[in-house]
């Protein structure tokens, strides 16, 4: 065991703080572009709710209630900062628009017959606007994902991107330099999964739309995320059943788990913090089991079932409202640990006295919460390595069957993804199961035409809790 967790923390020591990622660079006309590697930036911060920056140049004109209805439209922001092109900046942009299939996008979206208008009529006005709204297009869908927020199902992460490259910086920097395809190519997630989806993209026929389709639509989801995950992070692909703890962008563990049932208590998609490991930890049983499953009258009503099965249960003699908590031990529905990661969706990573199902191949069986192979083994190394607990001292805390919470002096972000296509544990890329049909509605959007971005940064979907881990 010390041996074991010792190899763990000198592997985490020696790994490199950052890792040269491919960025698709200066050539542009031809449809499967060379790529070339340029260092990453210091790792980005775990993303947090933010409002989207407004350009000093931005105008808001806001869209009447149609003629002859009632119903209110929604103010629309318009988001473009009109800079003043060059010809040849402009037609650098144009050759980057006839290219973007490469990316996963669709040039019809960015309107190239216009700007090849404008560009024909020259310098002045009309050149400068049309070429800032293309260019701002194209800086939201690399940047931020081309698929709406309503065709984003289940989906409660915030980008960062935006805030820390706002579309402002990115034109004045692009038109400073002259490098209009080099600077938007800096706006690729840097994890090696992008960069093999778009290098399969390019090799896959024209005839092959569905696996074609297939690999946007997960090209798009890396665009959804922050740019930079980080160095060290928790990443679990749903659809897969794998969580992997990954430092630079090398898997160092990787843990099966069981996610969510489809429907209800489909898992959600999620960016979370570990902040802490509780070893030995209760379970307060929900209200749907209480009193829906009857489990409250049944621990009131039999004393010494209900110790035998670990739980506390009592009775608020003013409201009637009934309490079970399950203790902790070997028997608890959350097992031996969990990690501590606040949510308002009541999602987290645990233990599981049931271990039968993680031999199954098919493994969407909880209540949304995500059960982890070898949970005791992952929650030991989040201790020692964020916690600054020795391995000694881990295993003791285990071992005492006492509720205890270990918090991270170190946090790690935690991603809770949904890829259909993706590199598996063992780097080899794979289709996977669309568990919850959460590709069709990206899919769907693609056939349409784009629309134009808001500045939403979050889904309208509302934030159902799921307390049950799933038994």
């Amino acid at each position: 065991m010390k041996q074991h967790f010792h190899r763990a923390i000198a592997i985490f020591a020696a790994a490199p703080l950052a890792i040269g990622t491919p960025g698709w660079a200066q050539e542009v006309e031809s449809e499967a572009p060379q790529r070339a590697a340029k260092p990453l930036a210091a790792p980005s911060p775990v993303p947090t709710p933010a409002k989207a920056p407004t350009p000093a140049e931005t105008s808001v004109p806001v869209i009447q209630p149609l003629p002859g209805t009632e119903e209110e439209v929604a103010p629309f922001v318009d988001l473009t900062p009109v800079r003043a092109w060059p010809v040849a900046d402009a037609k650098a942009l144009l050759r980057v628009i006839e290219g973007i299939g490469a990316e996963g996008l669709f040039p019809r979206d960015y309107n190239p017959a216009e700007l090849k208008a404008a560009i024909a009529a020259g310098k002045g006005d009309a050149l400068n606007e049309v070429a800032s709204r293309g260019f701002t297009w194209l800086v939201e869908d690399l940047r931020d994902g081309r698929t709406p927020m309503d065709n984003r199902k289940q989906w409660f992460v915030v980008d960062p991107d935006p805030d820390a490259s706002p579309t402002a910086t990115v034109m004045d920097k692009a038109l400073a330099s002259h490098d209009i395809a080099g600077t938007l190519a800096a706006l690729d997630p840097t994890h090696p999964d992008f960069a093999t989806l778009r290098q399969m993209l390019a090799e896959t026929p024209q005839s092959d739309k569905a696996t074609r389709t297939k690999i946007r639509i997960n090209m798009d989801r890396w665009r959804w995320l922050p740019r930079d995950l980080g160095g060290t992070y928790l990443l679990t692909n749903v659809p897969e059943y794998q969580l992997r703890l990954t430092v630079n962008n090398r898997i160092i563990r990787s843990y099966r788990t069981v996610v969510g049932k489809p429907g209800n208590t489909a898992t959600p998609q999620l960016a979370e913090v570990v902040e802490g490991v509780i070893f030995n930890p209760t379970w307060t049983v929900p209200q749907s089991i209480v009193v829906g499953e009857g489990l409250g009258a049944r621990a009131l009503g039999n004393p010494a079932w209900a110790r035998a099965k670990g739980y506390k249960a009592w009775k608020d003699k003013a409201t009637g409202f009934v309490t079970v908590v399950q203790q902790p031990g070997p028997g608890n529905a959350l097992g031996l640990v969990k990690l501590d990661m606040p949510n308002p969706h009541a999602i987290f990573l645990h233990d599981t006295p049931t271990k039968e199902a993680f031999t199954l191949d098919k493994r969407a069986l909880s209540h949304g919460c995500i059960r982890t192979e070898r949970a005791l083994e992952m929650a030991m190394t989040m201790a020692i390595l964020g916690g600054g607990a020795t391995p000694e001292e881990a295993v003791a805390i285990s071992n005492s069957r006492e509720y205890t919470r270990v918090p991270l002096k170190k946090t790690f972000p935690v991603y809770i993804t949904y890829f259909t296509m993706a590199e598996d544990i063992d780097g080899v890329m794979r289709s996977f199961d669309d568990l919850y049909e959460r590709d069709v509605p990206v899919e769907e959007s693609f056939a349409a035409p784009r629309q134009l971005k808001t500045g939403q940064r979050e889904t309208d979907e509302a934030v159902v809790p799921i307390e049950d881990p799933g038994l």
